[in-house]
């Protein structure tokens, strides 16, 4: 006699965290922010709305979320610099903004949702979590920048860098046309290091 047929056990899909943000910045950025709903988030993930609540209560919370993780980025940089003596951060400073400048090729579609939904982002201005993350960024680059025993010509130049690749990389995708952001970041790159010619 033959063994009863078993139905094959169905595993339900494993939904992360890394995964919602992953889609739903997927969405803000084809559709902009307010015409996407957690439920089209649910359904692009293929989950229950009731699955997706269980890590986000509100849509808020996933844009605070990435949000914040150009907070992260700025911070590891903050970090970096906080490992260096005045000397040694001079001289690493073109190598950091290299690298700085990798993360935010790397981390494009995050910058370009902030471009093309930024009435929604200004909505995460009175956030607690927000303000106090932005809050100790924001001073961190002032106690560098305010450091009297790095020269102030070097201050300068490293504060016009940081204004170099906010400006003009992050938002390249507008900015200069049909330009391949490839092409401009090699140019910031190439400006970057007329500003420190002996760092080359």
């Amino acid at each position: 006699m033959s063994s009863p047929t078993r139905n094959p056990v169905t595993r339900p899909r494993t939904l992360t965290r890394e995964r919602i943000l992953e889609v739903a910045l997927e969405l803000f950025n084809e559709q902009g922010y307010e015409k996407t709903s957690l439920r089209e988030i649910a359904d692009r993930l293929g989950v229950t709305k009731a699955a997706l609540y269980y890590h986000f209560q509100r849509k808020e919370d996933i844009l605070l979320e990435l949000h914040l993780r150009l907070h992260d980025l700025g911070r590891d940089l903050l970090d970096q610099l906080d490992a260096l003596d005045e000397q040694e951060l001079v001289a690493a400073w073109p190598s950091l903004i290299d690298q700085f400048i990798e993360k935010v090729l790397a981390n494009r579609e995050l910058f370009l949702v902030h471009q093309r939904n930024e009435q929604a982002f200004h909505q995460l201005a009175d956030n607690e979590r927000h303000q106090a993350e932005n809050d100790d960024i924001e001073q961190r680059f002032r106690r560098f920048l305010a450091n009297p025993a790095i020269p102030l010509a070097d201050r300068v130049r490293m504060a016009c860098s940081i204004g170099a690749v906010f400006s003009a990389l992050m938002g390249a995708g507008g900015m200069f046309g049909d330009a391949p952001v490839e092409e401009v970041a090699a140019l910031v790159r190439d400006a970057i290091g007329d500003l420190f010619p002996s760092h080359r």
